[in-house]
């Protein structure tokens, strides 16, 4: 048997079996990009889903999508800004499914190519609300029902160890968001909970439309791509981890 014949038979047999079958999801920034394709790859695993987002016509179209097995899907509004928003969702985890398995901290936004003498603090404010705040207020929220075995993947892109011009806020909150997770990693190491970070480079999601709308989306990595290495990634034994996860277009930084 050939390794790419052994490699399919394997990666079959891990569909068959759906290890992760009856775990409990929840991935914020749930509605589109990276996050939608997460959704769709753990559903296709057999998690039940909790999908989260501010934009709420969008999280009914996802949980209609996602719901079309037999997987619980709950569709639920939340502002990761907002401490009094985020301790509404997880009242509504504890009550529902009463633990989370897995979080995916991929809620995040971008700001348009701005030098720093020329960025409102307004909007540097909103982006590291979002991106950093936003991770540490869900994080700390999902620790309260997360147990050994469980994993949790902070998306802080590329950014986080590498710098774009004209993009200063949504580089500071990926650095730091990058310095919380690998704090996280060694905090929660007693407690068998993985920490995994995930390191996109070039995906082809509607944040190019702020960052660089001219950007060649063609060269770019699937967000469904993306979505199957992680997966991957968590579905190694609970002994066994991905610390970082760099996942890059072959033609490498656009």
């Amino acid at each position: 048997m050939s390794q790419h014949t052994s490699s399919k038979t394997l990666r079959s047999a891990l569909r068959q079996r759906r290890p992760l079958r009856g775990k409990v999801a929840l991935i914020t920034g749930a509605t589109r990009g990276i996050g939608r394709a997460i959704a769709r790859a753990l559903a296709a695993q057999g998690c039940d889903l909790i999908l989260t987002g501010r934009d709420q016509a969008a999280l009914h179209r996802a949980s209609r999508e996602l719901a079309r097995g037999q997987n619980r899907v709950l569709a639920h509004p939340c502002d990761v800004r907002a401490p009094h928003s985020v301790d509404d969702l997880f009242r509504t985890i504890r009550r529902q499914f009463k633990r989370l398995d897995i979080l995916i901290n991929n809620a995040g936004i971008t700001h348009g190519n701005l030098p720093v003498e020329r960025l409102p603090f307004p909007l540097w404010k909103d982006v590291l609300e979002t991106n950093l705040d936003g991770t540490f207020l869900v994080t700390q929220a999902a620790l309260a029902v997360m147990k050994r075995g469980s994993t949790i993947v902070n998306n802080v892109s590329i950014a986080a160890n590498r710098v774009f011009a004209g993009s200063a806020a949504y580089n500071a909150s990926k650095h730091g968001a990058l310095g919380l997770t690998n704090t996280l990693r060694e905090e929660l190491r007693p407690k068998g909970i993985r920490v995994i970070g995930l390191f996109p480079g070039a995906t082809d999601t509607d944040i190019w439309k702020t960052l660089w709308p001219q950007a060649p989306r063609r060269k770019m990595l699937s967000p469904a791509t993306v979505a199957e290495a992680l997966v991957n990634a968590i579905l190694l034994p609970e002994n066994a981890t991905v610390e970082t996860l760099e996942i890059l277009p072959t033609t490498g930084t656009l």
